[in-house]
C-alpha cells in the first residue's frame, strides 16, 4: 500500500477562490443601530407616518375634501375614528393626507439646504482662505436672525403658499449645513490620504467628491434627519400664523389653525393634529440617535 494512498492531494481549483465569511454592510449597520434603544420605536413611529403619507390615496377612508353640514364638529365615532372638523370632513383622512404634505415639507425643504449648504462648507474648508472667510460670515450673518423669524418674513415677501414655506425654511437651514460640512472637512484635511491625493496630482474637484463627500456623509445624514423634524415644526408654525399652505389643503399646521376656534366645544379638532406633528417629530429625534451611532465609522461594532 502506497504511504500517498489515502492523502489528498487536490489542489483547490483557481475558478473557486478562498471567500471569507464577512457580515454584509448591511448587518454591520443594524446591530450599531440596534445599540440605541430608542432608535427602533423611532424607526417604527416614522415608517407608519411614510407608510400612510404614500398610500394616502388608498388609505383614507373617506374624501378629505368632502363636506358634510349636517356632521359638522361631531366628535370621534365607530364610523369617523378621529370624528368630523368645522365643515363636517372626516378627520383621519386629513390627517392621513396631511402626512404626505408635512413630510414633503420637510423632506424637500431639507435636500434644498443639503444641496446648497453642503458644497458651500465643502468648499470653504478645503480651499480655505479669504474665500472661506468671506462665506463664513455670510453664514454668520444668516444665523445671527432667529430661524423661524427668517422664514417669517421670506414667506412674507414671496407670499404665503407650500411652495414658498419650504423655500424659507430652506433658506434658514442652509447655515446649518455649511457649518457642518466645514467643520466635517477641516478635520479630514488633515488625514494623510488627502496629502497622497494631492501629492498624486489629483485635481481638487474629484478629491473632494471621490475623498471627502463619502467620509462626511454621516455626519450629514444624522443632521439631515434631525433637520426634517425641525422643518415639519416650523412649517406647521407658519402654517398655523396662515404663511403656509392655504386651505383646503389638508396640512396639519393648517388643520391647528382652522380648528383652534372650536377648541372648547370640539377639542378633537386640534387633538389629533396636533398629536401628528408630536409623534413625526418625536419619531425622527428618536431615529437620529440610533442613525449617529451606526454611521459612526469610529463606534466599534457590537
Amino acid at each position: 500500500m502506497s504511504f500517498t494512498e489515502n492523502v489528498d492531494t487536490t489542489v483547490p481549483s483557481a475558478a473557486e477562490p478562498f471567500k471569507p465569511q464577512r457580515s454584509s454592510e448591511w448587518a454591520r449597520f443594524w446591530k450599531k443601530f440596534r445599540r440605541s434603544k430608542p432608535a427602533l420605536p423611532g424607526g417604527i413611529i416614522v415608517a407608519i407616518i411614510v407608510f400612510c403619507g404614500l398610500f394616502a390615496p388608498w388609505i383614507a377612508p373617506y374624501d378629505p375634501f368632502r363636506p358634510e353640514f349636517g356632521a359638522m364638529l361631531e366628535g370621534p365615532s365607530w364610523a369617523h375614528l378621529f370624528g368630523r372638523d368645522e365643515l363636517g370632513r372626516d378627520l383621519l383622512s386629513r390627517v392621513i393626507h396631511g402626512a404626505r404634505i408635512s413630510l414633503l415639507e420637510g423632506v424637500l425643504s431639507v435636500a434644498l439646504a443639503m444641496s446648497v449648504g453642503v458644497p458651500l462648507g465643502v468648499v470653504a474648508a478645503f480651499f480655505g482662505g479669504k474665500l472661506d472667510i468671506v462665506l463664513m460670515r455670510v453664514i454668520d450673518v444668516m444665523l445671527a436672525f432667529p430661524g423661524v423669524l427668517l422664514a417669517i418674513v421670506i414667506v412674507s415677501i414671496l407670499g404665503p403658499s407650500l411652495t414658498n414655506t419650504m423655500i424659507a425654511v430652506a433658506v434658514y437651514t442652509i447655515p446649518i449645513f455649511t457649518r457642518i460640512a466645514r467643520s466635517a472637512t477641516l478635520a479630514l484635511m488633515k488625514e494623510p490620504y488627502i496629502e497622497a491625493a494631492r501629492s498624486m496630482g489629483m485635481r481638487n474637484g474629484r478629491i473632494m467628491l471621490r475623498h471627502i463627500l463619502p467620509n462626511i456623509t454621516g455626519e450629514i445624514t444624522v443632521m439631515a434627519t434631525l433637520r426634517i423634524g425641525i422643518a415639519v415644526l416650523t412649517a406647521s408654525s407658519l402654517s398655523f400664523l396662515g404663511l403656509g399652505a392655504q386651505a383646503p389643503t389638508p396640512e396639519w399646521g393648517s388643520m391647528l389653525a382652522s380648528g383652534r376656534n372650536y377648541m372648547l366645544i370640539a377639542p378633537h379638532i386640534v387633538i389629533f393634529p396636533g398629536l401628528a406633528i408630536l409623534f413625526l417629530v418625536l419619531g425622527l429625534n428618536l431615529l437620529q440617535d440610533g442613525l449617529r451611532i451606526a454611521l459612526d465609522p469610529k463606534s466599534v461594532d457590537p
